[in-house]
């Protein structure tokens, strides 16, 4: 197997809602939602969904139907995982957080400085799904 993610799917509970929070919250591209021609059943999960392409080829996908579609009760708990954002800046980390606030973010915390040598702050999207915004002083 190859060291390789190419698409990350989140479970969101409204499907607009997302699209709107990631679109024109957080600015991300997208041809918008797609797959509304399988509507599902009571034994598959209906095939529509959000796609952004992201840099490096990385997808990023929303998902209503993801539990019923792998076959599990309930996708993984909110803090189980964290995706990270990284930023050239410090003043990048203070304006992505306000620009997902702004678009209905909740923040955990103030951005602070870590004693690893990071600047960053994280926050929970509409579906609860936690975001790291990360600038590494180190890195250059």
């Amino acid at each position: 197997m190859e060291p390789r993610v190419d698409v990350i799917t989140l479970a969101v509970a409204d499907l607009e809602r997302a699209l709107v929070f990631y679109r024109d919250g957080l600015g991300l591209a997208t041809r918008g939602i797609v797959g509304t021609e399988w509507k599902g059943d009571d034994d598959n999960a209906a095939g529509t969904v959000v796609f952004f392409e992201l840099a490096g080829g990385l997808m990023l996908a929303l998902y209503p139907d993801l539990a019923k579609d792998a076959n599990i009760s309930a996708p993984p708990a909110s803090g189980a995982f964290s995706l990270g954002y990284l930023v050239s800046s410090r003043n990048e980390v203070d304006a992505l957080l306000a620009r997902a606030e702004a678009a209905g973010a909740t923040l955990t915390e103030s951005p602070r400085e870590r004693p690893w040598g990071i600047y960053s702050g994280y926050f929970r999207d509409p579906d609860d799904h936690l975001w790291e915004v990360i600038w590494n002083a180190r890195a250059g």
